[in-house]
């Protein structure tokens, strides 16, 4: 049996679309509230990361601070935001009423509303662009030292009251499985697809419990997009030759985000028996980019394929704003039309639609609570399980020894 066929046998089936949200609607006003008095921690990638990298020696790939990143002008010059504008989390603070959440490395910043410890290109295993980025475990050293100064700042039991009442936000995992899985040709051999998703999951899984030891009790989670869908992705696809429309989606690179996001539901399902005061968000990203990157103009976009700034097939080439080997870029004249804003990240649209997903999305639909609940702290009154998100659950994955 191929490896490609054993990993799909660790999928179930999901929930076509998660949140009916569309260009049209995302500017519907949410329900006026006051300040939430929750603080936003964040541990990431690229997906989240607004700044870290502009202060580590790392790679041009690894960095967003120069044009045209931050293209739209909502900023007024790139701030290191892998997006033309904002990311998921500057929405979530913005509904949570909490001002932008500062980068844990820019200076002299306030720390009492909550800290970004995200790094474009980091992962949760260590290893993962080892040397060049902010890792998961470093990420959390990071937690600590910040915990350690609002004990400092604002005495131990206001700081305390701080951290438990905080919301922690991870959008982590995508770079362990296409740099350091199916880019990385030792790995791929010394690890079947469902033993790496394992250690991938175990690793995430010792890190939330990391954050609960020190009084975290309310976590968000993005899960992973289909990463074979990335323009990078389908643009490396081996078997792109041979498909029809000579553009089909990587579809070992899928199966491993699909697989990952089972193995984290059914952590998290056990976490919320074990873990007491254990609450989280969670929500079917795979199945609802997959839908808009399938039929781009029922949600308002124009073009789920290509990335808007790089080059060759399908803006692949991660080439965008030319700091790179290759130098040559291409830039679309209206990002908001496109899904992707370059050959691995989201436009800002996306950002914005899914925020608003997860921040307000129905039970059945984001659960077992959404982040709404938990900044408000209305969790304790929700009495949906995490099989009120999933369709099916598998029992295959409770095998996986994480």
């Amino acid at each position: 049996m191929r490896a490609g066929t054993k990993l799909r046998l660790l999928v179930y089936q999901v929930a076509r679309m998660p949140c009916k949200i569309t260009l049209q609607s995302q500017h519907t006003p949410l329900e006026r509230r006051t300040s939430t008095g929750s603080a936003l921690f964040i541990f990431g990638d690229s997906t989240v990361d607004t700044g870290n990298n502009n202060y580590i020696k790392t790679t041009p790939e690894n960095r967003a601070d120069y044009e045209p990143y931050g293209h739209n002008g909502i900023f007024p010059k790139p701030t290191g935001r892998f997006s033309d504008g904002r990311v998921i989390v500057d929405f979530i603070a913005e509904y949570a009423k909490l001002p932008i959440i500062p980068p844990f490395l820019q200076p002299s910043a306030d720390h009492t509303n909550g800290v970004n410890f995200a790094s474009g290109g980091a992962g949760i295993l260590s290893e993962t662009n080892q040397g060049l980025v902010i890792d998961l475990q470093t990420q959390l050293k990071n937690f600590e030292e910040v915990q350690k100064s609002l004990a400092e700042k604002l005495g131990d039991e206001e700081a305390q009251k701080l951290i438990s009442e905080a919301v922690y936000f991870f959008g982590i995992g995508s770079n362990d499985y296409m740099g350091g899985y199916l880019g990385n040709p030792k790995m791929l051999q010394r690890y079947a697809p469902e033993q790496y998703v394992g250690m991938v999951i175990g690793n995430l899984t010792q890190a939330i419990q990391v954050v609960y030891q020190k009084g975290g009790r309310k976590f968000g989670f993005m899960g992973l997009p289909p990463l074979g869908c990335l323009p990078m992705l389908r643009a490396l696809n081996p078997k792109r030759a041979n498909d029809i429309d000579g553009g089909g989606c990587f579809e070992e690179a899928s199966a491993l985000a699909l697989a990952h996001n089972n193995a984290l539901n059914a952590v998290l399902n056990s976490l919320d028996y074990m873990l007491t005061g254990f609450k989280y968000c969670n929500s079917n990203l795979y199945a609802w980019l997959h839908d808009i990157i399938n039929n781009p103009t029922k949600f308002g976009f124009k073009d789920g394929v290509n990335a808007c700034c790089g080059t060759g097939p399908y803006g692949g080439i991660f080439t965008c704003g030319g700091r790179k080997n290759v130098t040559d870029f291409q830039l679309c004249d209206s990002p908001r039309d496109y899904v992707w804003w370059d050959s691995l990240h989201p436009t800002e649209t996306i950002h914005h639609l899914f925020a608003t997903c997860l921040w307000s999305g129905p039970t059945p639909l984001v659960g077992p609570h959404n982040l709404q609940d938990l900044f408000f702290n209305q969790a304790d009154k929700i009495t949906a399980t995490i099989a009120d998100v999933v369709d099916h659950q598998n029992p295959e994955l409770e095998h996986i020894v994480y």
